[in-house]
C-alpha cells in the first residue's frame, strides 16, 4: 500500500507542476468503472490489512503488498498498467475527484450493509410510506 501512497503522491506533484504537460493517456488505460472497483478493493483490502494485521497470524505473515498484487490478480491487471492508469487518472483532478467520490459512495454503502444501518434505514423509509 506505501507503493500506492507514493504514486499518489508523484502523481499529484504531476498535477500541480505548472511547467510539465498534462500526463498523456496510456495505451492500455483501465477504464473508469473498472478502476474505480480497483481502488473500492483497494481500499477494502488496506483497511482489513491494518484492522487484522496485529491479530490474526496470517496477516501478520503478510505484507499489504501481497493484498495489492492479490487484488490486481483478482481483476486480472498487472501493476505497471494500475499505475500508469492511477498516474494518467490523478493528472485530472476533476474526473479524479469524481471517480473518488464514487468510490466513497461504494465504500459507504459496504459499510452500511455490513453495519446494518442499510436495513433499518430501508425499514424506516417503508414505515414513512405507510404513514
Amino acid at each position: 500500500m506505501k507503493k500506492i501512497s507514493t504514486i499518489l503522491f508523484l502523481a499529484l506533484i504531476v498535477v500541480f507542476s505548472c511547467s510539465k504537460p498534462p500526463v498523456e493517456k496510456p495505451e492500455n488505460l483501465i477504464e473508469e468503472d473498472r478502476m474505480i472497483n480497483i481502488l473500492v478493493d483497494v481500499h477494502m483490502a488496506e483497511a482489513a490489512f491494518n484492522s487484522r494485521r496485529h491479530r490474526d497470524t496470517l496477516v501478520q505473515r503478510s505484507s499489504s503488498t501481497d493484498f495489492y498484487y492479490s487484488i490486481l490478480q483478482e481483476h486480472e491487471v498487472q501493476d505497471s498498467v494500475f499505475e500508469r492508469s492511477l498516474v494518467f487518472y490523478a493528472s485530472q483532478p476533476r474526473q479524479f475527484e469524481k471517480m473518488y467520490r464514487k468510490v466513497m459512495n461504494q465504500l459507504t454503502e459496504i459499510e452500511q450493509e455490513y453495519s446494518g444501518r442499510k436495513t433499518d434505514m430501508e425499514e424506516l423509509e417503508i414505515q414513512r410510506r405507510g404513514q
